[in-house]
């Protein structure tokens, strides 16, 4: 994959961000400002100045922003796993427990895990089902063939709802440290499913350096052997893809609930069409209400405040 990096300052960021809006994708990387995908290239702006464009198209968008540096060419993600951590040659290959999350991103929803176990001889079923990557899944297919999924894997759903969100952040409470707790609890509670069966490994779709990940457990219950990192591993490993699948699933559903409890059509993610919904919500149900459905730090919330006050 072709990897360009420029080095901008904070204005650029902004103007970046209003410019990919309405690309911008539910996962938003540790230290990021924004993620975005358009024209075959992932844009990813770091709060450091950097912005990492990664396809077939990266240095023809990164072009128009500034110019690349010389080390663009670099994978990120071998360089975010140190050794012990990167996923072995044969990892497609074997019985693994994947975990990954939905909802992070976005303003509306709760943040979802789901750690999945996908058996070896199970893979040629997984296929034949449909799972892969399931950001090339529109959402009737995702509910389709997750349907099929909860039926033939064993696997474990947590909801983080808005509320408790809102609680764990305003005590001080990242929204990575919220990810390792989630990502630990699903992959525990899957461990006692399948006891006394033990996978080959464990493949966690990577949002934060293994060493911080581990930091942000101290004094939890971690199951070590053969835990592996990776960027974008639902290409990895279909035990990854599974989770997905079955985490968007459960966040589409939220969706749905919510839309019908707030008596407007809720979008996914965080862009314009966000704030033109929460502002709906302000004016029919107050802003009360809606800080108990919303990720109340985001930007979206003062965005609709005075939306809803200029209608």
């Amino acid at each position: 994959m072709a990897n360009s990096v420029i080095k901008v300052n904070s204005t650029t960021i902004n103007q970046m961000e209003k410019h990919y809006e309405n690309n911008r994708t539910e996962k938003t990387p540790q230290g990021a400002v924004f993620s975005a995908k358009t024209n075959g290239c992932t844009i990813t702006a770091y709060k450091s100045g950097k912005v990492l464009f990664q396809g077939a198209s990266a240095e023809a968008e990164a072009a128009k922003w500034g110019t690349v540096s010389p080390s663009a060419k670099k994978s990120p993600s071998t360089s975010k796993t140190p050794t012990g951590f990167q996923p072995p040659s044969n990892i497609s290959s074997l019985s693994i427990i994947g975990s990954d999350e939905v909802g992070t991103g976005d303003f509306f929803g709760p943040m979802t895990v789901v750690a999945a176990y996908v058996r070896k001889e199970q893979m040629p079923l997984l296929q034949e089902l449909g799972v892969k990557d399931s950001k090339n899944l529109k959402d009737p297919q995702i509910c389709q063939i997750a349907k099929d999924l909860i039926k033939t894997i064993p696997y474990h759903l947590l909801v983080l709802h808005n509320e408790k969100y809102n609680e764990l952040q305003q005590q001080g409470m990242s929204q990575g440290k919220m990810k390792a707790l989630l990502h630990n609890q699903a992959i525990n509670k899957l461990l006692s499913k399948i006891d006394p069966e033990k996978p080959d490994g464990l493949l966690i779709d990577q949002f934060a350096e293994p060493p911080v990940y581990f930091k942000y457990l101290q004094g939890k219950k971690v199951y070590k052997d053969n835990i592996y990192f990776s960027t974008k591993a639902e290409g990895v490993h279909l035990a990854v893809a599974a989770a997905s699948i079955i985490a968007r699933y459960s966040f589409i559903k939220e969706f749905d609930k919510l839309s019908e409890k707030a008596g407007v059509i809720i979008p996914k993610g965080a862009g314009a069409q966000v704030d033109v919904a929460a502002a709906k919500i302000i004016q029919k149900k107050g802003p009360e209400f809606l800080a108990t459905i919303t990720k109340k730090h985001f930007a979206n919330t003062e965005k609709a405040a005075k939306l809803a006050k200029r209608s």
